[in-house]
């Protein structure tokens, strides 16, 4: 017999429900783009609320009402101002937990609870099965750890987006629609809770076995390490040769035109910086250790979401540029 066989099916809490049911969403939304025009009727409306920046000149006409909804894209700033703080907030609360003991505020727990946080199971449930992940579990402490580095890694990508936005990248006159800049502002609080519920408690503390908590450092932890200042690099790179693209050899900018971009991963596919978004969330999968199930319904999300993104994003640079590279790519290398 199969050693999976028998073993109970993942509970749909409603964090686990909110990303199935966005994974969900954007599929679809995707799916319904690669139909050919004219089989199914045009919505200027919803086409209005899945593009933004520059994807939104290549969708239907826009009627000046929807102008009034319009948010300017650098207020992209304002996600990550969020994402600093709030997550900066709970990995202050993880790290007091972890490292001197101190219990999870009464708000903060019961928040996690309400959000249907399944690892709290007590000392008395340690068992080789974790069911709050669907897998033979690794150690509880090795749990612990994999959030606390997850919770770091989500927090300096939020530092490093920031800097990109305030320093590095160049906006245009592009916007976004007010719909998602508020799903913008609450996304990172979503998913700063999402990593803190993956953490083992013991009533409102965090139970780890041992007192060094580095000492439950295993394999993934590193290659997730690698992986996340991998694809890191590669995003903030590519951040940086879209912002040239509007600059003269000084530094100084001189347009807010769109360029055929090249170098580094978009030789490969024309939105790598969605492509190493992708890679980050899963380089926290790995730090995960693989098995987390909760979290790779997150990835799940992050994969159609982005990917609907660079889909626009590649039909805009094949209709507005001839001599585009037809060997390119949308969004995975030789394949879309």
């Amino acid at each position: 017999m199969a050693a999976w066989a028998g073993l109970p099916l993942p509970a749909l809490s409603p964090l686990r429900a909110l990303w199935l049911s966005l994974a969900a969403a954007f599929l679809l939304t995707l799916l319904l783009q690669l139909v050919p025009p004219g089989l199914l009727p045009s919505c200027a409306l919803f086409q209005d609320l899945i593009r933004y920046g520059k994807t939104k000149l290549g969708g239907p006409a826009r009627p000046a009402a929807y102008r009034v909804f319009d948010v300017p894209k650098r207020y992209f700033s304002h996600f990550y101002v969020i994402s600093v703080l709030w997550n900066g907030f709970l990995l202050w609360f993880l790290t007091q937990s972890l490292f001197l003991g101190v219990p999870f505020p009464n708000w903060l727990y019961s928040l996690l609870r309400i959000l249907g946080a399944s690892q709290f199971q007590g000392k008395t449930s340690l068992a080789p099965y974790n069911t709050a992940s669907c897998s033979l579990a690794p150690g509880w402490g090795e749990l612990a750890l994999s959030a606390f580095l997850v919770l770091v890694f989500l927090w300096l990508h939020s530092w490093r987006r920031l800097f990109e936005c305030v320093y590095v990248s160049v906006f245009s006159n592009a916007v976004i629609h007010v719909v998602q800049y508020c799903f913008g502002l609450v996304y990172y609080v979503l998913v700063g809770l999402t990593v803190l519920s993956q953490v083992p408690m013991d009533g409102r503390n965090v139970y780890v076995i041992g007192k060094n908590l580095l000492m439950q450092a295993r394999w993934f932890h590193i290659l997730g390490l690698i992986m996340f200042l991998w694809s890191s690099a590669h995003q903030y790179k590519c951040h940086v040769i879209l912002s040239n693209l509007r600059k003269n050899k000084a530094g100084v900018v001189i347009h807010g035109n769109h360029r055929i971009p090249f170098g580094d991963w978009f030789e490969y596919v024309s939105s790598p910086n969605y492509l190493a978004e992708l890679m980050i969330y899963i380089s926290m999968a790995v730090t995960f250790g693989f098995h987390n199930f909760t979290w790779w319904l997150v990835v799940t999300y992050v994969f159609f979401s982005q990917a609907l993104s660079a889909f626009f994003s590649h039909r805009f640079y094949k209709s507005r540029f001839v001599s585009y590279p037809k060997h390119r790519k949308a969004f995975l290398p030789f394949l879309f």
